[in-house]
Order: C-alpha cells, then structure tokens, then sequence
C-alpha cells in the first residue's frame, strides 16, 4: 500500500475506532472467556501458596505491585480455582441487540450510536491506536453493581502498614444508580424524568463516628463524557452542601489514602485520561467465593453476614484466595497537568471488565499506591445476590507503599435497587436530613 493511502487507512480506522463490525463470535469470547478452559501456568495449582520464597517462580502471572508485595514478605497470595463469572444476562442481551453500533467519535470522549450493553466486542488489537479508549469506554458503561445496588454498611480501615496500629474507622452507606443504559431493573432502558441526561449517580453517607456522621457526597456523571462531572458534598457540622472543584475529586477522601476518583478502580471521565492497551495477560486476580474465605465475627449483622477479614503486613491485605484470569493491561494518562498522579496501570477483568488490580504511578513515574479491589461471585455471596450475574465488589486494599499506610475496605454489598431510588441522587435529598 502507498503511503499516502496507508496513513489514510490509519486515520480512518483510529476516527471509526473499528477494524470490521463484531460478531456474535467477538460476543461469546467477551462474555465467556473460560468456555474451553481456563488459563495455566507451570507449578500454580489451586492451593498453591506464592510467598517470598518461591514469588520469582511465578512473577509471570503477578502484576508488578503484586509482585514487590509478595517479594517484600508483606502478603502470600492463596491460589483458588479459576471460575467463570458469567455476566447478567440482560447486559449480555443487550450488548448482542446493539451488536456493532457503537463507533468512537473524532476526539477522545465522543462516542456513536451507543444504545446499552458492552459498547465493544473485539479482542483489543495493540496494532489499534485507539485500543485503549475501547477499553476505557467497556468499564465506564459496565456491568458493575447492575442498574442499581448498595453497600449497606460499609467499613474502612486507615493503618500504618509497617505497625498494623488502627488509626480510624468509618462506617458508610453507598449507593450506586444508573439513570440511563438500564438493562433489567424498571424502568428501563432509562429513568425519567432526567433533564440533565445523567448516566450514572453515586451517593455516600457517613455514619460513624460522631465528627464525621451525616457527611454526604453525591457524584452524578452524564451520558455525554464531554460534560464535567457533578460532585456536592454535605458536611453536618455545617449543615450545608457545597459543590466540588474539579481538583478536589483528586484530593485524599476524609484523610484516606483514597481519592474520589479512585473509587470503584477508576471514578472518572474517559475523556479526562489518555488511554494505552498494553496487551492481555493471565495474572492473579482477587476473585473468590465469599462464603469459602475466612470471615471475621468483628461487626454483627441482623441478618448473620459477616465480612472478609484482613491479614498480612500491618493487616493491610484481604485474607481471600486468587485466580489465574485472562486481564486487559490498560495504562490511563491524565490530560491535565495538574493531576496529582503520572499514571495509572489498571489491570481490567476481560470477562467482567472490573478493575480489581491498578498500580498508580507519581509525576516522576516511581509506585506511589497499590490498589486491590476483591471480587466474590453473587452465587457465593449474600442471597439476595445469587443469581444476579453481578461480581460483588466485596474488599479493599489501597496500600501507600511511599508513606507506608493503607485503607482497607469490607463490603456488605447488595444488589437490590430498592436501596437506592432515584430521589436519592438530587442534591436537595442531602439537605433533607435523610
């Protein structure tokens, strides 16, 4: 091919950000990865434990803060058996319905012909330059939590990682709705009225302790990437809600090593990030069945659930098993300059397209923060998740390896859109006293 029509080919295929129109084959492969088998490596059985004494055996199926964890003796890695984690049907139906009709637009953050599910099929090609962006739009119009859910409570935990000394604990609820792309729960596909055609909405309220309870925040993110995100936050001592700055999303959450655009793997814009496909991999990953770990009698639940427990370097690590999982490696670079941070590393679930596993990286590129996202099934989890097709976010792990600190995070995670109705999601419900 000349040249010139070489690099005519390049611009349209990075403008349509499609090589050929997915199949039901692409459908298949997306949703179910382990049909005819699941991913091995040489000596790593379910069992099997990787410690500092065998870790260079397997570092090939660690990714590299996994790696300098285990290497350090801060945290061994229990190998369970690799699972599927099938997907809610509705969302598979969906994604098989608008089968090949998304296309990305000119700029980062535009897209075409959306209309639900899991906007792109394909394998991800590093030959694609905008491979990456594919990507990054599969996670923002994911399956997690469903059309809408709760944690209802949640627990976080800030710890010095070298002394295991317990600073704080907050206790939450939080409540994930989507208003648009529903795909089971009615009314679908969207919630109206919606004036401000919003995607997606999450609000938080503190209950414990005392200085912080009744501290409220409330992101609501539209359906047109292009638009900045809403974020109020309510503090009770003040009794007033006051809108977020841009910046301030990046700013530690309630003294955490959290940020808020940390939440869920990656709280943000596809637009705020330049997107990279590194390549697919299979690693460890946390995934596991939450009624086989061992769990801890700590917080009593009226209904008998009881929580992951925690051990490890300065009990900063979850005490659950891992599975060897086919992963996407996507590196997301923030636009602004001003960003606190040089880069993410994110670690994308090919069957789920959760973000269980980021490293991110400082201005100088040198690992500032290990973030670990555990993933029970819903069949092995709370019963009223069974069935779901929903992986239930389930513990936390964001370990500072700079300032030797972490914040952990047990989940009572219910998929139940009753917790979460849509007047929830204005801003006059947190002045409301609720």
């Amino acid at each position: 091919m000349k040249p010139r029509y070489l690099a005519l080919a390049l611009s349209i295929f990075g403008m349509t950000g499609a090589a050929y129109a997915a199949t039901e084959a692409d459908l298949q492969r997306s949703f179910f990865p382990y049909k005819d088998g699941v991913p091995k490596f040489n000596g790593l059985n379910p069992g099997s434990v990787v410690s500092k004494a065998n870790v260079e055996q397997f570092k090939d199926v660690l990714d590299p803060g996994m790696y300098m964890v285990v290497k350090n003796g801060w945290h061994d890695i229990k190998v369970g058996s690799t699972t599927s984690f099938d997907v809610d049907k509705y969302y598979v139906e969906a994604s098989r319905k608008n089968l090949g009709k998304t296309k990305l637009g000119a700029n980062n953050g535009d897209l075409i012909g959306f209309a639900g599910g899991r906007p792109f099929l394909e394998e991800p090609d590093l030959k694609d330059p905008r491979a990456g962006e594919k990507l990054a739009w599969n996670y923002k119009y994911g399956i997690n939590w469903g059309d809408g859910a709760a944690i209802y409570p949640f627990y976080w935990k800030f710890r010095n990682l070298e002394t295991g000394q317990l600073e704080r604990t907050i206790k939450y609820n939080f409540h994930f709705l989507n208003l648009k792309h529903r795909v089971q729960h009615a009314p679908t596909p969207e919630i109206s009225p919606n004036p401000s055609n919003l995607f997606r909405a999450i609000y938080v309220k503190v209950l414990e302790p005392q200085d912080l309870k009744d501290t409220q925040l409330l992101i609501q993110r539209y359906d047109d990437d292009q638009k900045l995100d809403e974020a109020n936050l309510y503090l009770g001592f003040q009794r007033r809600v006051r809108r977020l700055a841009t910046g301030q999303t990046t700013d530690s959450f309630l003294g955490s090593d959290l940020m808020i655009e940390d939440f869920e793997g990656y709280n943000g814009r596809v637009s705020d990030m330049t997107w990279t496909f590194k390549g697919t991999k299979n690693i460890l990953m946390p995934f596991y069945n939450h009624n086989e770990m061992k769990l801890t009698d700590e917080f009593k639940e009226s209904d008998g659930f009881k929580f992951i427990n925690f051990g490890g370097q300065g009990q900063c690590f979850p005490d659950i098993t891992w599975q060897l999982r086919k992963v996407h490696v996507l590196e997301a670079k923030p636009v602004s300059s001003s960003h606190p941070i040089g880069k993410r590393v994110m670690h994308v679930d090919a069957q789920t397209f959760a973000v269980s596993r980021t490293l991110v990286y400082d201005r100088k590129n040198e690992l500032w923060k290990s973030w670990t996202i555990g993933k029970s099934h819903p069949d092995h989890h709370h019963p009223i998740n069974k069935g779901t097709g929903i992986a239930i976010d389930d513990s936390f792990s964001m370990v500072d390896v700079q300032s030797k600190h972490c914040t952990t995070g047990q989940f009572k995670g219910l998929v139940d859109p009753k917790l979460t109705p849509p007047e929830m999601m204005r801003v006059q419900y947190m002045r409301g006293g609720n």
